[in-house]
């Protein structure tokens, strides 16, 4: 039986829509987070890069595991750093490796952002995952009107898309799952004033549904930091193993057995990011 066929009849497994395991932050204590993440039943996860000085380090990173997923692309943040190659290298990246794009997207809430350069750049990465059938891990904010007008002006991959860690209002997401749309529920939601993205999120249907970590970032509150970081510099970091505490948390917060969320939100994941299974 192959390490898929094994993880996928596991009802316990646990699945990370969403990390930056290549981070920098996390880097001292890899080979210990590997162990953890091996501890909690991770099945697979979903490493993203965001800019192409990353994009080589997700690869490292993921080939240090077969439960490692990669997905490589340009954020919104860093748009204005690109090089004239960008395009070509990440063409070339897709090509050569089993692996997704993104994390791509949106952002007004930056400083100086280029809302032209954004667009652009989002399109085309968008394009690129539609023409090749990939799954694309979105970002968004401040931006949802124009994210759901490009979504539906623009041709979209088959197999769906990521509105990674959703904080748009509960009236789009049933625009956005007629488009294919997933939404991931990070552990960060947990924290008391949060309150409006879990009222989001309860009413997205099960089927929709994904949980990720964004770790080293989203740091969850302290009762679900299964698995505590040393903090670097005054900041704490957030351990992709903590995905075991967030599946938990859901599960209690909307009244939901853990057998059934698991099961259901394995099913959505190897929806999404089935071609990347191998």
């Amino acid at each position: 039986m192959s390490e898929h066929e094994s993880a996928s009849t596991n009802s316990g497994a646990v699945y990370d829509a969403h990390n930056h395991l290549q981070d920098a932050r996390l880097a001292p204590r890899l080979k210990e987070i590997l162990r953890q993440l091996d501890e909690v039943g991770l099945a697979y996860a979903v490493v993203n890069g965001t800019r192409e000085e990353d994009w080589d380090e997700v690869m490292g990173v993921c080939a240090k595991g077969e439960r490692l997923l990669p997905s490589v692309g340009l954020h919104p943040w860093f748009v204005k750093e690109r090089s004239k190659l960008w395009k070509e290298k990440l063409t070339q990246l897709i090509d050569a490796n089993n692996c997704g794009i993104g994390e791509i997207g949106l952002d007004r809430w930056i400083k100086d952002f280029d809302w032209d350069a954004q667009q652009e750049v989002f399109l085309w990465q968008l394009s690129l995952a539609a023409g090749r059938n990939l799954p694309v891990s979105i970002h968004c904010l401040e931006a949802w009107g124009k994210m759901l007008e490009l979504l539906e002006a623009s041709p979209r991959p088959k197999c769906g898309f990521l509105l990674h860690s959703y904080g748009g209002p509960a009236e789009m997401t049933p625009a956005f799952i007629k488009l294919g749309g997933y939404f991931s529920f990070s552990g960060y939601f947990a924290h008391d004033r949060k309150g409006r993205q879990r009222d989001v999120f309860n009413a997205i249907p099960l089927s929709n549904i994904l949980i990720e970590t964004d770790a080293p970032d989203m740091l969850p509150p302290s009762e679900l930091q299964i698995y505590p970081l040393p903090k670097d510099g005054e900041e704490a970091q957030n351990n992709p193993a903590n995905i075991k505490a967030v599946y938990e948390y859901f599960a209690r917060t909307f009244g939901i057995p853990l057998s059934e969320l698991k099961e259901q939100v394995e099913a959505n994941f190897t929806r999404l990011f089935g071609s990347l299974l191998g």
